[in-house]
Parts: structure tokens; C-alpha cells; sequence
């Protein structure tokens, strides 16, 4: 096994056959093969992303360009992808104050282009959920936005806290 410039483990056809006759419980999702560049994970190939990988290996990119290329392919599913970030946000909220909270961080984030961000962050809370993997209360300045406590990443309340959103963004 190689890594790319990237830093990504990279597979041959006979690293990756070792691996199933040495370690059968070896987490394939990352799997990707030299030569004929195939994704092992289904998510990846749901989003095109054998052909990305396919077209990024022999381009000299910097790591800001190729992460630019990959903060764009959203590994989620179309449901959390086509969900309208802005209103579920808003939906949860229950009085004035948190509506104007919420449209105020709402705003920050889409000036910084980070709705796909909040979009798979709700994904990723709801598939914890399904599974039920227990994660923590809510850790460093993340507990400051009350987008983040109303899609469920942390169970702080900033608003009841009267915590700053400038904290989350410094």
C-alpha cells in the first residue's frame, strides 16, 4: 500500500487480495485501486466520485485545489443533499428570539458557502441516531452556534447561554 501526495492509502489489485486473506474484517470504504481506479465504496460511486478520483490521480493539484474538489461531492445521500438547510433550521425553532438567532447564523454560514457542510452534518446526526452511536454534549467553541444545538451536533443551548457565535467563527 502507497499513499498518494493527498495522503490517501492507495491499493494495488494484490494489496488489496493480501488484505482479505489476512484481515477480513478490513474496512474496504477507502479502498482505492491502482490502475484501473476503481472506489470500493458505494457512497463514492452514488456521487461520481470514481471518475473524480479517476481524473484527480495524475493532475499536479495543491492540497487547497483537490480539497475545493471534494468539499464539492458531498458524500450523503440526494435527500440531504436537495434539503432546504435554512428552513429545517428555522422549523425548529419555537419563539422570535430563536428565529432571529438562527437567521443570523444562517446568514454567516451561507456567506461562507457552508450549507453542504450543515446539510451533511444533519445527515450525519440522523445517521447516529438510526444506529444508535451516542456522542458527546457538545465540545470547544462549536457550542457557541445555535444552528449547530438545533441540527443536534451538541446539546448546549448557545442562546440560553448567552454564548457569541464570534467564538465558533475565530
Amino acid at each position: 500500500m502507497i499513499t498518494n501526495i493527498y495522503g490517501q492509502p492507495v491499493y494495488t489489485e494484490q494489496d488489496l487480495f493480501d488484505l482479505c486473506m489476512t484481515q477480513p474484517n478490513f474496512n474496504f470504504n477507502s479502498a482505492i485501486l491502482v490502475g484501473k481506479k476503481i472506489a470500493f465504496d458505494p457512497a463514492l460511486e452514488l456521487n461520481n466520485i470514481p471518475t473524480l478520483i479517476e481524473e484527480l490521480t495524475d493532475l499536479p493539484l495543491t492540497v487547497s485545489e483537490f480539497d475545493k474538489v471534494f468539499r464539492d461531492h458531498w458524500m450523503m445521500p440526494d435527500e440531504y443533499k436537495k434539503l432546504d438547510i435554512a428552513k429545517y433550521v428555522l422549523d425548529q425553532c419555537t419563539h422570535p428570539e430563536e428565529i432571529q438567532r438562527a437567521g443570523k447564523e444562517l446568514l454567516i454560514y451561507q456567506k461562507r458557502d457552508l450549507f453542504p457542510l450543515l446539510q451533511y452534518m444533519k445527515y450525519l446526526v440522523d445517521l447516529m441516531r438510526e444506529n444508535k452511536i451516542i456522542w458527546g454534549v457538545g465540545r470547544g467553541s462549536s457550542v457557541s452556534s445555535f444552528v449547530l444545538f438545533l441540527i443536534g451536533i451538541h446539546r448546549i443551548n448557545s442562546l440560553h447561554y448567552d454564548l457569541d457565535i464570534e467564538e465558533f467563527l475565530k
